[in-house]
């Protein structure tokens, strides 16, 4: 018993620093602090190209970042396309970000800083992982059915409902961000998936991407192209193991070492258990889920999760490309100590989750390259309706809260 935990952690761990060396999806590069020094510029002769697009009211050098504070001459995308025209030929990459009290700020730091030198994708790496992930996700969904193919190896296919199902909507998600990526013109590796010999046999998949995004529509349109296509996939899947699922009647005891989902745990499941069952469903039922249903609801949970709009979470992105990165700090903020909340309160299975939150997605992510031009009416709206789809997976959430009304959390 020792052992086996001691190699879940030793999993556990290696797991997490896995993510961390190769960087997260939404690590994208990032403009350092405290960058190494180097020796001076002229500011002046840099200050005197940019003039014509910006009313410079300051500056200062740190190391190898140059900074201008001022105020457009212009619309904040035409500008933009000016400022790089002007610095095409110098070895820096222009950034614009909207300061705190209103101001507009010119970053240039080394191109070199920003987008490093391109290097093939390791495919032996990602295919390898793949197929790891592939063995691991079946002896999840066979052992999640009963069968141990440590011991009856014969009986794999018994695991492929599930395991089939939660790659394609794991792969789905993150295909999602690389192709919308790629369409943007933003650096980006092939996706990275993570098996583990325990529990749902995966801590899903990641991208790296590896240079800033151009602009907030291109920042949003691949923060938003995961969520919404690993949904295309996620709810079929959900809808199509429901078929096969069994539904327990309120007040009826659960078969013995099965734990149900209660079909009042998410609004989108209640409506997706309706349209399979019928009108007959009960507010106090239960679902026993096929494995492939599960693996749609575990599609549903991820996406949630990653819903937060929680710093380099995709909702983080997203937030971020809406209201401006001042507003989408304060909401991460908000929504981190909520999380925690959340967990201490609540229920306690999601202090692990908000541990990987915090130290994976953090409060920050990096800017767009034009951080000032706004994205637009209906990719805001898109935004509101994708965050309404992540009302309707976890609302409702607190089961002590909300004991007194027969609302059970969506995580039991």
């Amino acid at each position: 018993m020792i052992i086996n935990a001691l190699l879940f952690w030793f999993i556990l761990l290696f797991a997490f620093y896995f993510i961390y060396a190769l960087g997260a999806r939404s690590a994208a590069a990032r403009i350092p602090r405290e960058p190494p020094p180097l020796p001076p510029r002229n500011l002046d002769t840099y200050q005197s190209r940019l003039e014509p697009m910006l009313a410079v009211t300051g500056h200062r050098a740190s190391g190898k970042l140059l900074e201008f504070h001022g105020h457009l001459r212009g619309p904040a995308e035409e500008v933009f396309r000016r400022i790089r025209e002007a610095f095409a030929d110098e070895p820096v990459e222009p950034i614009m970000v909207q300061g705190d009290r209103g101001e507009i700020s010119v970053l240039l730091p080394p191109r070199d800083m920003v987008t490093p030198p391109h290097r093939d994708p390791k495919w032996w790496l990602h295919c390898a992982l793949f197929l790891a992930t592939v063995a691991t996700t079946t002896w999840a969904g066979a052992l999640s059915a009963g069968v141990n193919l440590l011991h009856q190896p014969e009986r794999f296919a018994i695991g492929l409902p599930y395991s089939i199902g939660l790659l394609l909507i794991l792969g789905s998600h993150e295909l999602g961000h690389y192709f919308t990526a790629k369409a943007h013109g933003i650096s980006v590796t092939p996706p990275y998936f993570i098996p583990v010999p325990f529990a749902l046999g995966t801590f899903g998949a990641f991208i790296k991407i590896q240079s800033l995004s151009p602009n907030r529509r291109a920042l949003f349109d691949v923060a938003v192209a995961g969520p919404l296509t690993g949904l295309v996939f996620a709810i079929p899947a959900l809808l199509a193991g429901l078929h096969y699922s069994q539904l327990i009647p309120a007040g009826t005891p659960l078969p013995a070492g099965q734990m149900g989902v209660s079909v009042n745990s998410s609004v989108l499941l209640n409506c997706l258990a309706r349209l399979s069952f019928g009108p007959s469903v009960g507010a106090g039922d239960h679902l026993l889920l096929h494995p492939l249903a599960f693996a749609g609801w575990i599609g549903l949970i991820v996406t949630a999760l990653n819903l937060l709009p929680i710093g380099q979470l995709d909702g983080g992105h997203m937030s971020h490309a809406m209201f401006g990165a001042r507003q989408a700090h304060e909401l991460s903020v908000v929504g981190l100590v909520l999380l925690f909340l959340l967990a201490l309160f609540v229920w306690p299975g999601l202090m692990f989750w908000a541990f990987v939150v915090f130290f994976i997605a953090g409060t920050h992510d990096a800017p767009a390259a034009d951080d000032v031009s706004p994205m637009g009416l209906p990719r805001r709206a898109l935004g509101y309706f994708t965050f309404f789809i992540l009302l309707l997976i976890i609302v409702p959430v607190p089961h002590a809260i909300h004991e007194a009304m027969g609302i059970h959390s969506p995580y039991l």
